[in-house]
């Protein structure tokens, strides 16, 4: 296994302006706790569930709409455009985006904008958020950082400094409003599947399996994915791109993860809209862009350029 730089456990760092002043409290921690839980414990009880009459047409149907919402809110929005600034968006746009990708209940807008941007500045080194070399990298290590970059990291008391990295953010009116509805846009998260599923079948029994699989399982299923890229896609898989930290391309998560899974190309060039970029990788998100795109609705998209790939790549593209 190639080696990484050991990075002791930080005490809080003292006089860093990119961590916030104020800790997160053990209050904030349970939440995170009960919201990342909760949907998971679901999705163990979906299983036994599968083989009886707790799913429905209708569950199914409003489960892919909603995770494919909730997931490209994440990879087109919070990522790709919030984050990278990969495209320019009208107006609308930038708001269903924000709002979308709240409701994958990753995290208010600007934090996880904040939280990203600082992990591109010191992408597996220290101060790297969620990076799985964060204990060292001997097998023992590497099996507590995967634990720590997957699920652990969220429960750190530091705080990414939102000023620091997300001024720009800040500075929008439409965007800190969303970031503040964030609680009104989890419970909708919840509540709105549920009530199209009783809709549909009008029956309460249709509005809870709505619930229980649009809900709590649809919403494991993003976050495990979205945590996947953090975890695996920095620890395991090809690396087709010369890069300064160990970004990998993990080709079974492509599809799950719109894209994001060929993660290598992204740490070689962030601001590009489409990470896939070589023959047989599938990037849905790319796609998503440039339908977008054609619809006048993004305008600006940072497109692969040919020559900044061939300077980048380990084998001629």
């Amino acid at each position: 296994m190639t080696t990484a730089p050991t990075i002791d456990t930080p005490q809080r760092p003292q006089g860093r302006p990119e961590i916030e002043p104020e800790p997160r409290g053990n209050a904030e921690r349970v939440l995170i706790g009960v919201f990342t839980g909760v949907p998971f414990v679901a999705l163990i009880a979906a299983v036994p569930l599968l083989w009886g009459s707790f799913l429905g047409w209708s569950d199914v149907v409003l489960t892919a709409v909603f995770y494919f919402i909730s997931a490209a809110g994440i990879t087109v929005g919070y990522h790709r455009y919030f984050t990278h600034g990969s495209f320019k968006a009208r107006r609308p746009l930038k708001i269903f985006m924000a709002i979308a990708g709240s409701l994958a209940m990753e995290g208010p807008v600007i934090t996880w904008v904040a939280d990203h941007r600082r992990h591109h500045k010191h992408s597996d080194k220290e101060f790297d958020p969620h990076s799985p070399w964060r204990f060292g990298n001997d097998w023992k290590a590497l099996a507590k950082g995967l634990v720590w970059a997957h699920y652990g990291w969220l429960f750190n008391s530091n705080r990414t400094s939102k000023p620091r990295f997300a001024k720009d953010l800040l500075n929008d009116r439409d965007i800190t409003r969303i970031h503040r509805w964030f609680p009104g846009l989890v419970a909708v998260s919840f509540l709105l599947p549920a009530a199209l599923g009783g809709l549909i079948t009008m029956s309460w029994m249709g509005a809870l399996t709505a619930l229980f699989w649009a809900g709590f399982v649809r919403i494991t299923l993003v976050h495990h994915v979205t945590w996947a890229i953090n975890s695996i896609c920095h620890t395991f898989g090809k690396e087709d791109f010369e890069v300064r930290d160990k970004s990998r391309n993990v080709w079974w998560l492509a599809i799950p993860s719109l894209g994001e899974s060929w993660h290598n190309l992204h740490h070689a060039d962030p601001t590009c809209a489409r990470h896939g970029v070589l023959k047989g990788q599938v990037d849905i998100s790319a796609r998503v862009i440039q339908a977008f795109e054609r619809a006048g609705w993004a305008y600006d998209v940072r497109w692969p350029d040919t020559g900044r790939l061939a300077k980048r790549a380990k084998q001629p593209v």
